[in-house]
């Protein structure tokens, strides 16, 4: 029993480091940055955050059993395309942040600590019909992360910032020469390709 708290514990402690480092990104950063799409696909950083809000809503209430406490209309059948990606002008970040995001660990939380590892629990669309918490805490650490990735690169396009948290910047490149001379040398390396 002890080993299984151990695992749990683990996977809830790793989430909230993602969950973490994927806010770091908004920090110091106006409502249009949050918020201006960065890549064709309108990827933006205010999105990410309502995106994953709007998963830990689903796969730690939803599947369990414990519907959020709020209304997601963008998550109703019929919704448009992609609105859990992006905010509307009326969603203020802190609105996503605290009002969706924050209040979404919350809610994690409670089922966290009513269900073990192995309480069953249905996710609409998987492949099989019941799934495990254990099953659950993997995916959202691999979604998390996924989007933690997607949030990096985004908010370097947007001033340069990166690095993995404020204190652990994880980058081997540290200055802005440093970098300036990295980017020169993978550009130069894959102009020998051309």
């Amino acid at each position: 029993m002890a080993a299984h708290d151990e695992r749990k514990s683990d996977l809830i402690g790793r989430l909230q480091v993602l969950r973490e480092s994927v806010l770091w990104k908004l920090d110091g950063l106006s409502e249009y940055e949050t918020r201006r799409p960065m890549t064709p696909t309108g990827t933006n950083l205010l999105g990410l955050v309502k995106h994953l809000a709007t998963c830990e809503f689903g796969y730690f209430g939803i599947t369990f059993g414990r519907p959020p406490p709020i209304d997601m209309p963008w998550a109703l059948p019929g919704a448009l395309d992609g609105a859990d990606m992006w905010a509307t002008p009326e969603e203020s970040t802190e609105f996503v942040v605290d009002g969706l995001y924050r209040r979404s660990w919350e809610h994690a939380a409670r089922t966290f600590e009513l269900l073990d590892l192995d309480s069953p629990g249905h996710a609409p669309g998987w492949p099989q019909a019941t799934v495990s918490l254990h099953q659950i805490l993997v995916h959202m650490n691999i979604e998390t992360a996924r989007h933690a990735g997607h949030a990096d690169i985004v908010r370097e396009l947007i001033d340069g910032a990166a690095g993995m948290t404020p204190g652990a910047a994880n980058l081997e490149i540290a200055g802005t020469d440093d970098q300036r001379a990295h980017y020169e040398r993978v550009q130069a390396a894959a102009d020998t390709f051309r």
